[in-house]
């Protein structure tokens, strides 16, 4: 969904960033300004500024900055369209859906009046097993057993489901209600021989875990049984509002002590996550009985640069942390850091630090093992590289993982060290992987290939200017290239230059209008993500093709980069205007304006040419 920049504007012309920012920190009048303490890194004197009058707030000691949106989008984890429509519904705008027919949108509203109604129902479920966990002797002596206070049970909201088929009954006085059936609070079965149906509570006799997103609603479950029952933890299932794919246990209660912390701890269970906070360490998380997917990630990167994940170091252990490393390939970029921590296979967060201390478990944390090292591993598994065999197997093994990174100084260095296990050099590895490595001329079969995607009339294959490419592409090849390997880009260009990418004819405007969709959706992406997040997408065949052999991520002149951009947009631009200017010479024939709107485009023309030749 592309929101309109107009709509962006009007929505932050309403709102205050002094108000949103508000809500979560104490600010001061100093001046024309207003001060306080930031909230995104520790501070004890106040270097956070929020400005009425150009409604931007920054911080003048980690150099957090931005508007009303990039607020909600650090502090909450909230996605570019989660943040506008948060916001618009904080002042009662409608987010526009222009491309959705009446019907689309009708359903759309639908859907956001059920996911709401959903929410409200599991937090009133939420709230009666707190209330049960008061009185149940049993929980609370369980509770007192792992360590847990009450202080930190009452900061994760934990519960207790009763004993009894039908508790809810008295929570609820519609006990039939479908509502509850779809949030997975109830289970209902037909009788076979008399096709009667039977509803009953899903958790009974179950520490609750309330699941919360990035916004604080309460969206799903965990329960865990008392004592050595299976299964152990029962999750909700999937409901419109809950995904296990998509969220972590304990990220809205840990938010603001990772970004203190500096990085994220990744834990295998809710216990794990909620005794880590007991014991000093807040700024962990858990995945939901599921393995750790890219999405996963990719909301974790979202507020901290750097994550650990804590496994077991038995064989479930590292089969998790395999998983792990899929997910996490796409998104570890040269500034982020991913690490993978092996417990002894006796202990789990929690026992390690009850018998070794929290200073021996931060030691742990600092001393894991670098994703660049466990890729390694995990490729050498059933690797003898004493032997020719042994090493072609590695070669083999390493290479899906070694592509999934995204193009940078990690990925370079990653193919010199693999090629030595290999006992190549970097360029026979490169070749062997049919990948050209920085500085190495393609072959003329790929120049020619690259250069044959179509293209609007006028556009001229005209070679890169970047430092070690000569790769002559025509100019929506090349204009595709480039917002792919850097799409932070597209925030540096103008509305026009937008509709003119997303008006390109065939695969590229396709391709084009979803990196546009993208963007707004989760902000720059390394093309390692892209790529993963193109699968089966029609324009996934171009980008490949567009990005094979490329080396555009790994140039580090971010400035040429853009400069190229822009001359290729102006390029563009010209041949469009030049196309406009024939049709309103064949209109002016019958609309007089037509010559005035004539004149203005060749006026237009002529100066952007002026500004091209200037800048050759």
């Amino acid at each position: 969904m592309a929101i309109p920049q107009s709509f962006i504007q009007e929505l932050l012309a309403r709102a205050d960033v002094v108000e949103i920012v508000g809500r979560t920190v104490q600010l001061k009048k100093g001046g024309a300004n207003f001060m306080g303490l930031c909230p995104f890194h520790a501070e004890k004197s106040p270097s956070f500024t929020v400005s009425p009058s150009k409604q931007f707030y920054h911080c003048f000691g980690c150099g957090k900055h931005g508007d009303a949106i990039n607020f909600l989008m650090e502090q909450t984890g909230m996605s570019f369209i989660e943040a506008v429509r948060d916001l618009a519904q904080h002042y009662g705008l409608q987010v526009p859906e222009d491309e959705a027919s009446p019907q689309d949108r009708a359903r759309a509203a639908e859907q956001r009046q059920r996911q709401a109604t959903l929410n409200d129902v599991l937090e009133k479920a939420g709230e009666a097993y707190r209330k049960q966990l008061r009185n149940a002797p049993r929980a609370v002596d369980y509770l007192k057993g792992r360590g847990l206070s009450g202080e930190v049970a009452k900061a994760f909201g934990l519960g207790y489901a009763p004993e009894g088929w039908r508790s809810l009954a008295s929570v609820f006085a519609q006990y039939d209600d479908p509502l509850l059936v779809e949030s997975g609070l109830v289970i209902t079965n037909t009788d076979d021989d008399k096709g009667e149906e039977k509803r009953y509570d899903r958790f009974r006799d179950r520490i609750m875990f309330p699941i919360r997103n990035v916004k604080g609603e309460c969206i799903g479950f965990g329960g865990r049984v008392l004592g050595d029952e299976k299964p152990k933890y029962l999750n909700s299932p999937e409901t419109p509002v809950f995904s296990k794919g998509h969220e972590l246990y304990g990220l809205f209660e840990a938010r603001n002590a990772i970004r203190d912390a500096g990085y994220v701890l990744v834990t295998e269970g809710y216990m794990d996550v909620v005794a880590l906070a007991q014991l000093g360490f807040p700024n962990a998380v858990a995945t939901l009985g599921t393995a750790c997917t890219t999405d996963h990630v990719q909301k974790l990167f979202r507020f901290t640069d750097a994550v650990v994940f804590s496994f077991d170091g038995d064989a479930a252990g590292r089969r998790a942390a395999r998983r792990a490393l899929d997910g996490a390939l796409p998104y570890a970029s040269d500034v982020r850091t991913v690490k993978f921590l092996f417990l002894p296979a006796e202990h789990d967060p929690d026992s390690y630090i009850r018998e070794f201390g929290k200073e021996a478990f931060a030691r742990c944390v600092s001393e894991a093992m670098p994703l660049s090292r466990f890729l390694i591993e995990a490729a050498s598994e059933d690797c003898d590289l004493g032997t020719a065999e042994g090493r072609a197997r590695l070669s083999s093994q390493a290479k899906p993982l070694w592509n999934a990174l995204p193009d940078g100084a990690l990925k370079r260095q990653l193919l010199g060290e693999i090629a030595s296990q290999v006992q190549l050099d970097s360029q026979e590895l490169a070749g062997l992987w049919n990948t050209a490595p920085r500085g190495s001329a393609p072959r003329s079969s790929e120049r020619s290939s690259a250069g044959a995607a179509s293209a609007p009339a006028g556009y001229r294959a005209r070679p890169s200017r970047l430092a070690g490419r000569s790769l002559p592409v025509n100019r929506a090849d090349q204009a595709a290239r480039l917002l792919l390997a850097h799409s932070h880009l597209w925030d540096q260009l103008s509305s026009e230059d937008h509709g003119l990418l997303c008006a390109l004819p065939d695969a590229h405007g396709e391709l084009l209008r979803w990196l546009e969709a993208q963007l707004h959706e989760h902000g720059p992406l390394p093309w390692g993500a892209l790529s993963e997040a193109l699968r089966e997408h029609p324009a996934q065949i171009l980008a490949q093709k567009l990005m094979t052999g490329s080396d555009l991520a790994a140039t580090d002149d971010q400035g040429e980069a853009l400069t190229e951009l822009r001359n290729l947009l102006r390029r563009m631009l010209i041949e469009q205007l030049k196309a406009e200017e024939t049709e309103a010479i064949a209109a002016s024939q019958l609309d007089p304006a037509a010559l005035t709107r004539y004149r203005e485009l060749q006026t237009r023309r002529m100066a952007l040419e002026t500004g091209v030749s200037a800048a050759e």
